[in-house]
């Protein structure tokens, strides 16, 4: 039987003993255990990219236990949201990083899309416009982040700084290294002033993403997803796969940790980011706001001709 973890069998990395568990055993087990970066070094052709640790079932039924679990996402993004507009200055930031078709857009669709959408903000990053290079490479992450009591989903990130750039040298093995320590510094900020970091590496094979770049390629309405360039950049992937490896193992920190989340089989990474963000808002015990005002007063002032 294939191991459900994605970590290795051995060394390091490795995951938990299989064998029957006990309900508190396998309660504090959860798939934020299971997915979750361990502190040293970190080699991603360890983690395998087609496991599915904790899923429910098959695909059809995983599929729905996403769609099940939709309303419960639903109501506590919410109350998020209702003590965000009570004071609270709570918030949750969501980091989508991943190799191109990894995924980051369908998870936007699948698991985002069961929230409601005035308490959402969304943000794709993308090459930096000239007035952002002339910035601090932070000046626009800042600026996109979530109000208190909203869910911030970044597509694409900071980290973009401290991978692409460092696969093409376009800075220095010491940039890199201050860039790491900078946004140390930053996310463990963030968890000061109330937001959650929830940071979910979506990791593919190399073999998967020629066939979803395949696969564009055979269907007409795709052809405006698919870029050549991706071809190129295909060339470099032993290369983002150690920058990745570094960036990841450098930033997963208490404050911020990092998810390396399987996405080889789409239904199985949209599930377990949907689950991440659920087993994060239940942790933060929000209720509704108690009523501000005489709840009897306006009942009356509420009885006929009004």
């Amino acid at each position: 039987m294939a191991n459900s973890d994605p970590r290795p069998e051995s060394g390091p990395e490795s995951g938990p003993e299989s064998g029957p568990q006990s309900k508190a055993a396998a309660k504090t087990n959860d798939l934020r255990d299971a997915l979750r970066v361990k502190p040293g070094p970190l080699n991603l052709l360890g983690y395998d990219t087609t496991a599915k640790p904790h899923a429910p079932g098959n695909k059809t039924k995983t599929a729905q236990d996403l769609l099940d679990s939709g309303p419960r996402l639903a109501s506590l993004q919410e109350r998020l949201f209702a003590n965000g507009t009570a004071g609270d200055r709570r918030r949750v930031l969501l980091v989508l990083q991943g190799m191109d078709t990894s995924g980051k857009d369908g998870v936007v669709k699948h698991v985002i899309g069961l929230v409601g959408p005035a308490g959402v903000n969304i943000k794709s990053f993308k090459k930096p416009t000239p007035e952002e290079a002339a910035h601090h490479f932070l000046w626009r992450i800042r600026k996109a982040l979530p109000a208190p009591g909203l869910i911030g989903v970044f597509n694409r990130s900071h980290y973009e700084d401290v991978v692409i750039t460092r696969v093409h040298e376009w800075i220095d093995e010491a940039t890199a290294a201050e860039r790491i320590e900078q946004i140390n510094a930053f996310e463990r900020g963030l968890g000061e002033d109330g937001t959650v970091v929830v940071k979910c590496f979506l990791h593919i094979s190399y073999a998967e993403q020629r066939a979803r770049l395949l696969a564009r390629l055979d269907d007409p309405t795709k052809y405006w997803k698919f870029n050549p360039g991706d071809i190129d950049e295909r060339a470099y992937w032993s290369d983002y796969q150690a920058a990745y490896a570094h960036a990841i193992a450098a930033t997963s920190t208490d404050a911020a940790p990092w998810y390396i989340v399987p996405s080889d089989a789409k239904w199985y990474r949209n599930w377990a980011i949907g689950q991440l963000l659920t087993e994060t808002l239940e942790e933060l015990g929000l209720n509704y706001p108690s009523a501000t005002f005489d709840l009897d007063d306006a009942r009356v002032r509420l009885q006929p001709p009004y």
